[in-house]
């Protein structure tokens, strides 16, 4: 690959890579203060009224799936998210490097069959006509962040293995460059 090519390459995907990020950021903060706004809402009327309000353990049981899929791709693109990394710790160089693209490509690989097999989910509830039962909402909706949330830590994973492969440094995200601190002696 020519360094012209990988240069033009990743600036390309860094804009977009950035504009993704915006977008789960806004959705993230956006879902997490929701969430937290009915919750207090919900505690209030129960303690205060005697009732909880109609529809709100909905609305929480659906900003939670939101939550959880769009966090996904947010902790792929910080590299914060669970690693098995017991081997890979051990390696240094070259090696070190084959291995988190090796599993970078293995993992983007993974989550786009995932979202595949959500995508497949998300049509079988639509053509069921299924909807939430206090607020009507219809499930194909509320679900539809599955295969959005897996896609996009499939490209965060397939980004990482670009990184990687175009640069000198180790990746362990497509922003997120690897920093171990040696273990005092």
């Amino acid at each position: 690959m020519s360094p012209t090519f990988a240069r033009f390459g990743t600036r390309l995907l860094t804009r977009c890579d950035h504009a993704l990020e915006h977008l789960e950021s806004a959705l993230l903060a956006l879902a997490v203060l929701s969430l937290a706004l009915l919750s207090i809402a919900n505690t209030l009327s129960r303690n205060l009224a005697g009732a909880t309000l109609p529809g709100i353990a909905e609305l929480t049981e659906i900003l939670m799936i939101w939550i959880t899929f769009v966090g996904l791709a947010y902790a792929v693109r910080r590299a914060r998210h669970i690693s098995m990394s017991a081997l890979y710790d051990q390696l240094r160089g070259g090696v070190r490097k084959a291995m988190l693209v090796t599993i970078s490509l293995g993992t983007a690989a993974l989550m786009f069959y995932l979202a595949w097999v959500a995508v497949e989910y998300v049509a079988s509830v639509y053509e069921r006509g299924r909807v939430t039962t206090a607020l009507r909402i219809p499930w194909w909706t509320v679900y539809v962040i599955v295969p959005g949330g897996l896609a996009l830590a499939g490209i965060q994973y397939a980004l990482t293995a670009w990184r990687n492969l175009t640069s000198r440094e180790i990746y362990r995200s497509f922003t997120e460059r690897e920093r171990y601190e040696e273990p005092a002696e």
